[in-house]
């Protein structure tokens, strides 16, 4: 298909959700940061996010007019390269808030476990998009290790919340690429208890366990934050108290008095939920969410639409990426989900995760703009296709 009537094809509501929810971020931003600078320097992060934007919408550009195709020939590049920027990033990245997660370029710090999502999307697409079926256990071992290695070195920075976005991404393209529920059930959620006994035994017998001690705090506290209120339940609690603050209404942009007496914690990045329920009140945070959830099935709707299984395995990872993301981030402010430290899509303060989110509509919209000449059964269901031809 030609250049020019593919652009014609751009899935006009994706982008203008993205444009919606990076327009009021830089408000949310611009609020929760004033109480941070002096009175001269306000817009300084606003006017540096509204930077990542263009670059976003660049990336966005890119990603969308390479043929997604061509992302099979890359694919085992972007992955080894993704994986030596994580293991570079463990011996000579910047350190900041105990966790040594950023290369320093320049004048601006990048986050490559960011980008390594995408990696994983793209690379682990390639990879199951080779298999026609998953029926047997050993069906799930090479793409289990697959996306072991980079998942270990992202916990190693250490980074939680991306390890787990690792987790997410790999459960819906697993589900999607054929494997039966119930496999996915043994595996995920009884990964899940296996961790729980672990955490269990490493208080009660000092097993040595994986993690950090403040991530193990943050998993704990979540079930009862009040039982460290200055310490690892002060962020939860703080930002359940901004929450319910804002009411029905909000109390409106820039007029948040818990937010500009500097209550909350991290209140531009991981917990800017937490401003948004304050300043717009019950109301404008349920409708972000529901913006939120157009997205979320505008990335379905392309999933189904894609022309063949490796575009409906790209598209289902775009979108596995972008949902765990906005239901931790909107839970853990609330205090139903524990703390993880994930960025909200497209609204949180950061380079690395806008570009990184930029890329991934990018692929949605590359999807969605090739998605004729069907080469599989259309009547069948997304879960259960059946394909004329090996893709």
């Amino acid at each position: 298909m030609h250049s020019k009537s593919i652009w014609k094809n751009i899935d006009i509501l994706t982008v203008l959700i993205v444009l919606l929810i990076s327009g009021l971020s830089l408000f949310v931003i611009g609020s929760a940061t004033k109480p941070l600078l002096s009175p001269g320097s306000q817009l300084y992060f606003v006017h540096r996010q509204l930077a990542w934007i263009f670059l976003g919408l660049l990336t966005m550009a890119i990603v969308a007019w390479v043929p997604y195709e061509k992302f099979r020939v890359i694919s085992p590049y972007l992955y080894w390269t993704s994986v030596l920027l994580l293991a570079f990033v463990l011996v000579k990245g910047h350190t900041a808030l105990g966790a040594q997660r950023w290369i320093n370029v320049g004048p601006f710090q990048l986050q490559p476990s960011e980008f390594a999502k995408i990696a994983i999307v793209i690379t682990l697409a390639t990879h199951l998009s080779q298999k026609q079926r998953l029926t047997h256990w050993k069906d799930f071992i090479s793409p289990g290790l697959h996306v072991l290695l980079p998942m270990l070195l992202v916990l190693k920075q250490p980074d939680l919340g991306t390890t787990l976005v690792f987790v997410a991404i790999t459960a819906g393209m697993l589900f999607m690429a054929g494997a039966s529920w119930w496999k996915l059930v043994i595996i995920f959620p009884g990964g899940l208890l296996i961790v729980i006994l672990w955490i269990y035994l490493h208080y009660r017998f000092h097993i040595p366990i994986p993690m950090h001690q403040y991530q193990l705090n943050r998993l704990i506290i979540f079930l009862n934050p009040n039982k460290d209120p200055l310490g690892a339940g002060f962020n939860v609690i703080q930002s359940r108290i901004a929450v319910g603050s804002g009411g029905l209404f909000g109390t409106g942009i820039f007029t948040a008095h818990f937010n500009q007496l500097s209550f909350l914690p991290e209140s531009y990045t991981d917990f800017i939920f937490a401003v948004v329920a304050e300043e717009l009140g019950f109301v404008g945070s349920m409708a972000l969410l529901l913006v939120y959830l157009l997205l979320l099935a505008r990335g379905i709707y392309i999933a189904n639409q894609a022309k063949d299984r490796y575009g409906m395995l790209l598209a289902t990872g775009v979108v596995s990426m972008f949902a765990f993301h906005v239901i931790e981030s909107a839970g853990m402010v609330s205090g139903i989900m524990p703390v993880a430290g994930v960025p909200l899509p497209f609204m949180s303060y950061g380079g690395s995760a806008f570009l990184a989110d930029s890329a991934g509509i990018g692929i949605l919209l590359n999807v969605y703009m090739r998605r004729h000449d069907l080469s599989y059964n259309r009547s069948a269901p997304v879960t259960q296709v059946v394909y004329s031809k090996n893709t």
